[in-house]
């Protein structure tokens, strides 16, 4: 690989598909991940992953026709990032289960043909029907528990005689939308997810078995620095996703102000929210996440985002408030971030971030 820099971590394969450092940025919308980061992560030989999520919001014509412009701005990123990255690394997508295009989203992606699909904020049961087994996208669900692993690889398993080629293991200190209760957020410190992620590993064993293949899983979720990553790899993991820290780059898609609201997070600054998606999220408190508290935000406009959504009755409209925050209105817009950003002091490069996570 052309930088100067060594690592002792091994590489992340992925079928064949192989990533130098076995680091994944996470998908974050709504604009947040695109391909500016997306390929600057692959360059350094990483899993660059680019968010679906609105990805179209600047576009000419979003206000009128939101579908068409989330289509051509994946076609438009998922290239962009390819040129950035010159021929290194690895560059995916993450689309919500949630979304209200979510079939539209990843055929596209497969047709652009990233390179994997990352697929969470709910069950992605039916994602192998729409990515055909013999094309070079590779498919990857996000769990946050041993129940909900063995749910998906056994329904992949009955109705396609498929199984995936990664999981991620999304953890309690993860941002956006989470795989747990509010209660069991409240009380994470109570939790013993290292032996969650251990169960997860033995229960892909017996699909890697009945496949002949290799199911690498990642761990995500407050991962920050190499240590965690060493535990993580200790666990028996084959790699990490890291997200909140990406914010913070030069090359991050996000607002100047955005970057710097988490450079400017304490601790105390992070607050669990209820998403209008359904999930409980982890987010940065501001005014206007103070305003939610206070009462429902009336919707003005619906952007057609989640499947599952009634404008009349949902507490804010999500897109708006993600739209806002990441052009840098960030005292009136949503923004997401993990349990860690308080730890996040300074904006650096994706090299430079790489570097401190591959040297340790």
């Amino acid at each position: 690989m052309d930088r100067e820099y060594k690592s002792s971590l091994r590489c992340l394969k992925i079928g064949d598909k192989v990533a130098e450092l076995p680091i994944i940025q996470g998908g974050m919308g709504v604009g947040v991940s695109r391909s500016s980061l997306a390929g600057a992560v692959a360059a350094e030989g990483g899993v660059g992953v680019i968010s679906t999520a609105q990805i179209g919001y600047d576009e000419a014509g979003f206000e009128k026709d939101q579908a068409g412009c989330n289509l051509k701005a994946i076609r438009k990123h998922i290239w962009k990032a390819r040129e950035i990255a010159k021929g290194k690394g690895l560059v995916g997508v993450n689309i919500m289960v949630v979304l209200k295009h979510y079939k539209e989203h990843v055929k596209e992606a497969v047709e652009c043909g990233a390179d994997v699909i990352i697929s969470g904020a709910g069950l992605p049961m039916n994602l192998p029907e729409l990515v055909p087994e013999f094309c070079r996208t590779k498919i990857a669900p996000i769990v946050s528990s041993k129940r909900a692993a063995n749910l998906i690889l056994k329904m992949w398993a009955h109705r396609y005689n498929r199984t995936a080629d990664l999981i991620v293991v999304e953890g309690p200190e993860a941002g956006g939308h989470l795989g747990f209760s509010r209660d069991q957020l409240a009380h994470r410190d109570e939790m013993d997810f290292d032996q969650e992620i251990r169960d997860i590993i033995a229960c892909k064993k017996e699909y890697e078995e009945k496949f002949g293949r290799e199911i690498p899983v990642v761990v995500a979720g407050g991962i920050f620095d190499r240590k965690d990553i060493d535990h993580a790899m200790a666990l028996g993991a084959d790699g990490v996703q890291i997200a909140s820290r990406f914010v913070a780059t030069k090359e991050c898609d996000a607002d100047e102000r955005y970057k710097q609201a988490y450079v400017n997070a304490r601790k105390e600054d992070v607050q669990i929210i209820q998403s209008p998606v359904g999930m409980p999220g982890r987010a940065l408190c501001n005014p206007f996440m103070k305003l939610v508290e206070n009462g429902r935000i009336p919707v003005k406009k619906c952007y057609n985002c989640l499947e599952k959504c009634n404008p009349g009755q949902v507490p804010y409209c999500i897109t708006k408030a993600l739209i806002d925050a990441v052009e840098g209105d960030v005292e009136n817009g949503l923004m997401f971030c993990g349990a860690n950003v308080g730890r996040i002091d300074k904006i650096t490069s994706v090299h430079e971030l790489m570097r401190e996570l591959a040297e340790g």
